[in-house]
């Protein structure tokens, strides 16, 4: 089983959600993780609260290490739906994802976002398809 540097390690390869974003993998295990963003002013929309689009690439790649960070099969996203419950008012944000459902070709994962604060910001189910 691969230790939680490895998996770091592994995942520094999504360029957009570790480099663009700045995302870090805080746990992981079969089944589940958690992740978080520090969020900066270049994660803001004109409103001053963080994009939906910062929001969602949390919630991906905390199902991606979920799915697929002890995984020998790769689950690739096949249908996600978030609804974005409040604003973020603290400075970081944190997403747990945890598997529903594993199945032989199919997959379903939850994701719920919040800040440091408490402050619940966001649900999101993600339906995967399991390659091998």
């Amino acid at each position: 089983m691969p230790s939680l540097e490895e998996i770091r390690r592994r995942f520094q390869n999504d360029h957009f959600a570790m480099d663009t974003t700045g995302i870090k993998i805080d746990s992981a295990e079969p089944g589940k993780a958690v992740c978080s963003l520090v969020l900066e002013e270049r994660h803001m929309n004109e409103n001053h609260v963080p994009m939906g689009g910062a929001v969602f690439t949390l919630a991906d790649i905390a199902c991606a290490v979920a799915a697929n960070g002890y995984s020998e099969k790769k689950t690739v996203s096949q249908q996600v739906s978030i609804t974005f419950l409040a604003p973020a008012k603290g400075k970081q944000l944190t997403a747990e994802a945890a598997c529903l459902r594993s199945g032989r070709t199919t997959a379903l994962y939850a994701v719920d976002i919040r800040d440091e604060l408490g402050t619940y910001v966001a649900h999101a189910t993600m339906n995967g398809y399991v390659i091998s």
